[in-house]
This record gives structure tokens, C-alpha cells and sequence, in this order.
């Protein structure tokens, strides 16, 4: 049942998941109360305006009910919802226009139960809207496209990575991980992951564009691999990447997953860097994911036409 209640208000909220949509998570312990906290804080701006302003309203509803009930609320009308209604609101935000007021000991009661809770909301909400701003947002852009292309004679895995921000990622971190089905010796399905080292696995600041190469060379778990052995593979490639925001200084991080079908053998990434008549240099991010096939090559095993 929780897991069905979540289910929806991830889908209500607009708040997208980061488990893969291809892995179904089934009998995992949820406790709802963390996982809503969680989801406040991932779903839309609108979205927890939303919910905080609809506890306001269902606080108020309730305790209005309650006023029509005991009564005792000087100049509300008998049996008035709405005039109960706009007292509790009164109360709660402690607006106390004197124009209603409670006269009877039941009445004097909810009004203080009603400021305690009125406290707590108030408390609650502004703690909530706090975490949500401190929370840091990094907008790290990866290439839509992992491609495998000659850098020097060598067969290469380039990765694009950038900032969408205009301002740097400064000791950012790369971290790349393969992971392919394998078969042990008893017959199982193993999925085993092995990290890939890159050319470069820091940069001091992350600007607009990164490029991650991973040169397959002998030592490679991608040497000799071709497209329909990457497919016979699953091929599946992690990247990850961990900075501090130069403007915040707080930790941001980004993260993409590439199937075997993001994968492209015999292409490169287009280069986004020209030198303008004036001297200086034009980066085209417009061109971010864009790729081109290479050059065929007598010693590259795969070419554009694998793909």
C-alpha cells in the first residue's frame, strides 16, 4: 500500500525516479514519512507550494469543523461554516481582527490547540522551504552519445561532459564504470562492473565542456570489443562526476547512464571550439551532443558503417 501511495505521488509531483525504468524494485521496506520528506524536496517548485498551502487549508478545514460543532465563536453565525472557517484562519495566522473572538470554554480550548498546531505548521513549513533552497542543483550536462573513435592510433572512449551554468565546477571528478553480463563457472548470470581509467580523471574548473577519454588499449575491458559484441555484452557504461560549486561552495554532483544503444562506434565528438576573425575563441554548445563519423582507418577494427 505504501509503496503504491508513493508511487503516485512521485507521479503527481512530477518527481522522476533514479532507479533505471528497466529495473522494477519489488519488496523494498519504505517508511513514508522519510520518503515524502524526499520527495518534497526533488518535486517542483509549484508542486510544494502546493502541498504546504493545501496543509494550511485542510488544517483550517478541520478545526472549522470543530468550531461549528462546540460553537461559542462571538458574531459567527450559528451553524456557519465559512464564518468558522475565517476564524480558525484568524487564529492560526494570528491575524486577530476582533470582529470574532471565542466566548465559551470549548471554543477558548481549540484556540489553543489550534495556535499550537498553527506553531507547528508554521515551523515545519519554513524548515521545509529552507532545505529545499539550500539544496544544491547542479546542472551537469553529459553528451547524449558515448563514442568510440582513433585518438592518436589508438581506439578511444570519449565521453563529453559540461557546466550548464555559467559559472565553474572546481575540483570536479570523473569516475567511469562498465558494467557487462558475464557467465561463471557454475552457469550463473554475473553483472560485473569494472572501473575504466581515464586520461584525465580531474579537472580543476569545469567550465562549458569536458571531454573524458578512456584509451583502449591492450589492459582495456574494451579492447576488441566490437558493436555486436557489445550487444552479445549488454554493455552498459556509468559515468559520474563530484565538484564543488565556485558560487555556493557546495558539493554538486551529475551522474548518466548509456545503454548499448547510446553507444556509437566510429564516430567522434564535433568539435565545438573555432577561432573567431578576431582572435579570440566561439564555443558552440549548440552542437553539445552532435557527432561525426571518423576517418576509416587500416588499423581501426570498427568503422561508422558498424554501427
Amino acid at each position: 500500500m505504501r509503496e503504491t501511495v508513493l508511487r503516485l505521488l512521485r507521479r503527481w509531483s512530477g518527481v522522476t525516479s533514479t532507479i533505471p525504468d528497466d529495473i522494477v524494485i519489488t519488496g523494498a521496506r519504505m517508511e513514508l514519512g522519510r520518503d515524502l520528506y524526499h520527495l518534497f524536496l526533488r518535486a517542483r517548485w509549484w508542486v510544494s507550494i502546493a502541498a504546504i498551502a493545501g496543509t494550511f487549508l485542510l488544517v483550517n478545514v478541520v478545526f472549522a469543523c470543530l468550531y461549528v460543532a462546540v460553537g461559542g465563536v462571538e458574531n459567527a453565525r450559528p451553524g456557519s461554516f465559512s464564518d468558522a472557517f475565517f476564524f480558525s484562519v484568524h487564529t492560526v495566522a494570528t491575524i486577530g481582527y476582533g470582529s470574532m473572538y471565542p466566548t465559551s470554554t470549548a471554543a477558548h480550548v481549540l484556540v489553543v490547540v489550534e495556535s499550537v498546531v498553527g506553531l507547528l505548521v508554521t515551523a515545519l513549513s519554513t524548515g521545509l522551504v529552507f532545505a529545499k533552497f539550500t539544496v544544491p542543483d547542479g546542472r551537469i550536462r553529459f553528451a547524449r552519445h558515448a563514442v568510440v573513435a582513433p585518438l592518436d592510433g589508438v581506439p578511444t572512449l570519449m565521453i563529453r561532459v559540461g557546466n550548464e551554468r555559467g559559472n565553474a565546477v572546481v575540483e570536479a571528478n570523473f569516475h567511469v564504470t562498465l558494467v557487462r553480463t558475464e557467465h561463471t563457472a557454475e552457469g550463473h548470470v554475473f553483472y560485473r562492473n569494472l572501473d575504466l581509467p581515464l586520461s584525465r580523471h580531474r579537472a580543476a574548473s569545469l567550465y562549458r565542456s569536458f571531454q573524458l577519454l578512456h584509451p583502449i588499449t591492450p589492459h582495456s575491458p574494451l579492447f576488441g570489443v566490437t558493436p555486436e559484441r557489445a550487444e552479445e555484452l549488454e554493455l552498459e557504461l556509468l559515468v559520474s562526476m563530484t565538484g564543488t560549486d565556485e558560487t555556493t561552495v557546495q558539493p554538486v554532483f551529475g551522474r548518466k547512464r548509456y545503454q548499448t544503444e547510446d553507444l556509437r562506434f566510429g564516430f567522434r565528438p564535433v568539435d565545438l571550439l573555432r577561432v573567431l576573425p578576431d582572435g579570440r575563441l566561439e564555443l558552440d554548445v549548440t552542437r553539445f551532443d552532435e557527432i561525426e563519423p571518423t576517418k576509416p582507418l587500416p588499423d581501426f577494427p570498427y568503422g561508422s558503417r558498424d554501427t
